[in-house]
């Protein structure tokens, strides 16, 4: 693999995911409690129900979707079928998390008279979050339960895990035209655009891409960096 040739290993990689993954659920937070004024599921500031919205497909769904990603790279001396068990549970947490937050986008607009799926952000959310669930429910059937014969479960594989980042990436776009769509927004109705919440906004939004491709190179690097051929490591004398 190219990465495997420049020398990358995955572990340092898991290392910046989870620092910048912390940041990531902290900043939206401090968004959506300290700027927005809150969450609530019930609410007369129909605003607290949507600032769940954020949240949970942060939170629940990119992160804890990220967990599953890496669960084969932080613990690469863990038992495969823990590992596989483990990497299906984050997965399916973070698809019902997911849909939830979901679910919340469209109370909120119902609940505000506001129309549903007009934007690009709504048609990549609703898509991506369809393909997440198709992808889990192959791999349950696939690789857990009931089970594919070897042979199809060893073909499957590159393309289980290829399908996975390409979904995991679209989730990454989409969460990326949310932030700018929801600051858009709240530019148009009066809000500064060089103040505070604007910063925290694009700063979450930086920090979102950069964890995303900390993940995406981490699952693609190898836990161990191998010699490239024809190349002997130079002698210390």
């Amino acid at each position: 693999m190219a990465v495997a040739g420049l020398g990358v290993k995955a572990t340092p990689l898991t290392y910046a995911a989870h620092a910048l993954a912390a940041v990531a659920a902290v900043l939206v937070l401090v968004w959506c409690v300290h700027f927005r004024g809150g969450l609530a599921l019930e609410a007369q500031n129909k605003n607290l129900i949507f600032n769940v919205h954020p949240v949970l497909m942060l939170i629940g769904y990119i992160i804890l979707g990220s967990e599953a990603i890496l669960i084969y790279r932080v613990f690469p001396t863990l038992n495969h079928n823990t590992a596989k068990l483990t990497h299906l549970i984050l997965h399916a947490i973070a698809t019902v998390l997911g849909a939830f937050g979901i679910y919340c986008a469209f109370k909120f607009h119902n609940e505000s008279g506001i129309a549903n799926l007009y934007s690009l952000h709504s048609w990549l959310g609703i898509g991506t979050i369809s393909l997440y669930g198709i992808q889990w429910v192959f791999g349950f059937v696939t690789f857990f339960f009931p089970g594919a014969a070897p042979s199809v479960r060893r073909s499957a594989l590159p393309w289980h895990a290829l399908l996975g980042l390409f979904v995991y990436v679209l989730a990454l776009a989409t969460a990326e035209l949310g932030f700018l769509e929801k600051l858009t927004f709240l530019e148009s109705g009066g809000l500064d655009k060089y103040g505070a919440e604007a910063f925290l906004v694009n700063f979450t939004a930086l920090v979102v891409v950069l964890f995303g491709a900390s993940v995406v190179v981490a699952a693609v690097a190898p836990a161990h960096v191998e010699e490239p051929q024809g190349y002997a490591p130079i002698p210390v004398n």
